[in-house]
């Protein structure tokens, strides 16, 4: 017999052997291994009974010495591919365990020397960068030698992919796992210019993933991650799975506060002016305004450290704040729920927020501190306050061109959340023209994103966004003196609206409170973007355009007629103005609004009406019904049919016991008081649906009724 035949006789008398005397299979592999030492199935079926019996003391050695005498057989690396296989899982199966063992029992220069081997055999470039990162991980020394070439094959291998996000496995292996281990390695010695391109890379890739499209499938916990920066053992992260990682891969908690230290390490490394741990964004732009101060006493050399410092401190306090200001005014980008809208204040008479620009500071030194949501899902009281570090035109310059390329490379136009953010800027700033254009983009860029993502519970948050812009557009045209645009884009809103019951969205007792002194500067209101709030917003700034037109010189009854429609809503804080009215219609001598009867309904406004009629209030000349100088021309006996055709639904059997004071019942038009009467029975409805159906009802009317 050959020494091949030999040598596969044992190996099968061996394997007979195992289930019944699996010592006596062990002898005979033994006495095999002695006559053929250099003889692979004999060793590697010894490899297999031990394996297969998870006695990992045995098997660890048995591994050592066929990887060591038998490095080129293929079994050996598909042995070797489920081992690391198991060390990258971090699985807590049983199996799995034992193989992780297995590998422990080998000594430290084989494991490193087995885990480089395995990496040469991927040919995946995920695959062998997580090969190679579980080297770095178990061999710091190996950071040195590995560490760059794997940031920069992963980042490779991100262009070459062509990805269309910043988010991706690539990145995410490259920022949270590669990155922290160069960085807090003592021995790398890397270029400045490298230490900013890296820094760059992981704040783009921790904002785009904080600010990531919400996802329906709810929160996770998160879960430990190994060799970060920042141990994320606290804070709940949104459910987000990316393409070639698994969920648990996927997660990354406190996105900020991890950027946050991570630009404390590279600021140490870049020599950066009284840079130290632990420091917070706030601090950050205090040490930037320090820096600001004596910079430019600094030279060449200084000044470009300076600028460069200051430059990354700011970009990153202005995302942080953006991202804490759209947060809190509009939620549901962020899984949230509710949405605000940042809005110039109609000053007629509601409290607003009172804010005030503090100069024309360029984009770049603009900082909005954190906006805080409190409140029962009624929005946010929002504390903004802008400052302008840099006051030397040239520096501020040389900052823009800096803060400009980090833009351009990061993609931020495409950034929709950004986006609200600067047109919210815009609208505080008071450059209202400015703004439309934002809305304007804001809007395509809407547009696009909805023609990218299938149309899915996302739709309701687009809808809101959508509404947000036109309200803005409304108010900036408001602003601009445009009172018929602002009054079309209001419209607009409106008729995608579904009136509440009134008292529940009457005025708060905080608009009620007497306006107190504000600062000079643009006066805004935070509202909350829901049907419950914006109709009412709506009505009040339809008020404020037609206020202007009704009070001038020149007669204009339709104008005056449609603010004392929409002054039902917040009375009796408009009865002031209501009087004012009032007291135009007396001098004028008669007065002509034909939808009068269809849409007051408040018993104050029809006791002052019915009250001009009479002897006592002047004897105003009232046409308040339609065709009405030809009723009174050629009476009707229909009259009584004539006027039931005005009382809208909801307007039943009239109350004629229910009088109006002030002499109604003396010296007045059959007519007008039958109608008047009638209209004393409407008083009930709900007001927010009379006036909603004004605003459709009369809606060519209203829009042409301004210039």
């Amino acid at each position: 017999m050959s020494a091949q035949g030999d040598c596969e006789f044992l190996v099968k008398r061996a394997r007979e052997l195992v289930p019944q005397d699996p010592y006596a299979a062990k002898a005979w592999l033994i006495t095999a291994r002695t006559l053929y030492p250099a003889d692979f199935n004999i060793q590697y079926e010894m490899y297999s009974i031990e394996r297969n019996a998870e006695r990992t003391a045995s098997a660890g050695r048995l591994l050592y010495d066929i990887f060591v005498n038998f490095p080129e057989q293929p079994v050996v690396w598909r042995e070797i591919a489920v081992i690391t296989a198991a060390l990258r899982n971090d699985s807590q199966d049983k199996h799995a365990q034992f193989l992780k063992g297995v590998f422990e029992t080998l000594p430290g220069p084989v494991q490193c020397k087995m885990l480089l081997k395995a990496t040469e055999q991927c040919f995946n470039t995920l695959e062998k960068a997580e090969m190679l990162l579980l080297l770095l991980k178990r061999f710091p020394e190996s950071v040195v030698q590995h560490g760059v070439s794997l940031g920069e094959s992963l980042l490779e291998a991100e262009t070459v992919e062509n990805l269309d996000t910043p988010v991706n496995c690539f990145r995410k292996l490259f920022v949270c796992d590669v990155l922290p281990l160069i960085l807090n390695n003592p021995n790398m010695c890397l270029p400045v210019s490298l230490l900013y391109k890296y820094m760059h890379k992981a704040a783009e890739f921790y904002i785009c993933y904080v600010t990531r499209e919400p996802s329906a499938d709810g929160q996770i916990q998160g879960s430990q991650e190994v060799g970060g920066l920042k141990s994320p053992g606290r804070g709940r992260s949104q459910r987000y799975v990316i393409d070639g990682l698994s969920e648990k891969s996927s997660v990354v908690t406190e996105p900020w506060e991890r950027l946050l230290e991570m630009v404390g390490v590279v600021g140490s490394l870049c020599d950066w002016q009284g840079e130290k741990a632990n420091r917070s964004y706030s601090e950050l732009l205090q040490r930037v305004s320090e820096l600001c101060r004596y910079m430019s006493a600094t030279d060449s050399e200084g000044f470009a450290r300076c600028c460069a410092q200051i430059v990354t401190c700011c970009t990153l306090v202005l995302f942080h704040s953006a991202f804490h200001y759209v947060s809190a005014v509009q939620p549901s980008l962020f899984q949230g729920q509710f949405t605000c809208v940042l809005t110039e204040s109609t000053r007629v008479f509601v409290t607003v927020i009172s804010t005030r620009c503090e100069g024309s500071a360029a984009l770049f030194g603009l900082m909005i501190t954190k906006a805080l949501a409190r409140g029962e899902g009624r929005g946010a009281p929002v504390c903004a306050a802008w400052a302008d570090p840099v006051n030397d035109d040239l520096l501020c310059y040389c900052f823009i061109l800096e803060f400009v390329k980090i833009c351009s490379a990061w993609k931020t136009e495409m950034w929709m959340w950004f986006r609200i953010f600067l047109t919210d800027m815009i609208i505080y700033q008071g450059q209202y023209r400015k703004a439309l254009s934002s809305l304007a983009l804001m809007s395509s860029l809407q547009l696009q994103q909805n023609q990218n993502q299938i149309q899915n519970s996302l739709s309701s948050s687009s809808s809101l966004e959508t509404q947000r812009a036109i309200i803005q557009q409304a108010s900036c045209h408001y602003a601009l003196g445009e009172y018929r645009m602002a009054c079309e884009k209001l419209l607009e809103v409106v008729s995608g609206l579904m009136p509440q019951n009134h008292e529940a969205v009457k005025s708060s007792e905080e608009q009620r409170k007497p306006r107190g002194k504000t600062r000079k500067g643009n006066d805004l209101r935070l509202i909350p973007c829901t049907s419950k709030s914006i109709l009412p917003f709506c009505l009040q700034l339809m008020l404020a355009c037609f206020k202007l037109r009704a009070f001038t010189d020149n007669r204009d009854d339709l104008a005056l007629g449609h603010v004392i429609v929409l002054l039902q809503y917040d009375w009796p804080q408009g009865e002031n103005l209501f009087l004012k009215a009032v007291d135009k219609i007396c001098q004028q001598g008669s007065f002509q609004y034909e939808n009068f009867f269809n849409y007051v309904t408040n018993i104050d406004m029809l006791e002052e009406f019915a009250y001009l009629r009479t002897t006592e209030g002047g004897r105003v000349q009232l046409e308040l019904l339609p065709n009405q100088g030809m009723l009174i021309k050629n009476p009707s006996p229909a009259l009584g049919v004539e006027l039931n055709t005005l009382l809208l639904p909801g307007a039943q059997k009239a109350d004629r016991h229910h009088t109006v004071t002030r002499g109604i019942t003396k010296g007045v038009k059959e007519d007008f008081r039958l109608a008047m009467e009638r209209q004393v029975s409407r008083c009930g409805e709900n007001l927010l649906t009379v006036l909603h159906r004004f605003c459709i009802n009369e809606k060519i009317i209203l829009v042409q009724s301004l210039p």
